[in-house]
């Protein structure tokens, strides 16, 4: 049997656990035995009360305050430098220099290295070099070593050919 701490009402069901009138978590009476022995079951934990809010009355609106209107947002101006609106770094010359660098790679055998191969080197330099200056306005250092890499080797192979060529003669 259980009992109700704050009114004193008596329970018989064991599963009840809180009071039906007043919501008390209920005891276990002392002169009577549990059921289950081995029951390990962690006890209900009660809550504190709950949280006291202000009543409104929706039904009456406030003399006091005047509804909100609506006001004409015609003349307001968008906002491009605001943070939502990011604009990207320039990557111009790094993309052209690796561009040459990989045509320059095809066509090696034809001489493209150095007629292709030296401007994506150059290029590649440029871009780099403005990245590293300043990298809040340009990007793209990977794609400028790439592009100046390929520029180098494929006009070093260039003139190894060139060089093979004359002497083959």
């Amino acid at each position: 049997m259980k009992q109700c701490p704050r009114c004193g009402k008596s329970y018989v069901d064991e599963h009840l656990n809180f009071c039906l009138d007043d919501g008390e978590l209920l005891m276990q009476l002392a002169d009577e035995t549990r059921s289950n022995p081995f029951d390990d079951s962690p006890p209900t934990v009660m809550m504190n009360d709950p949280r006291a809010t202000n009543p409104t009355n929706w039904q009456q609106p406030q003399a006091s305050q005047p509804p909100i209107m609506w006001q004409d947002q015609s003349n307001l101006q968008p906002q491009f430098n605001n943070p939502g609106f990011s604009q990207s770094k320039d990557q111009t010359l790094p993309t052209i220099s690796l561009v040459l660098g990989i045509l320059a790679f095809f066509m090696v055998c034809c001489y493209g290295g150095v007629w292709l191969g030296l401007p994506a080197a150059i290029v590649g330099f440029l871009g780099m070099k403005n990245a590293d200056n300043d990298p809040s306005r340009y990007s793209g250092r990977g794609l400028a070593i790439g592009g100046m890499v390929l520029g180098v080797v494929t006009f070093l192979a260039s003139m190894v050919f060139l060089f093979l060529g004359l002497i083959a003669r």
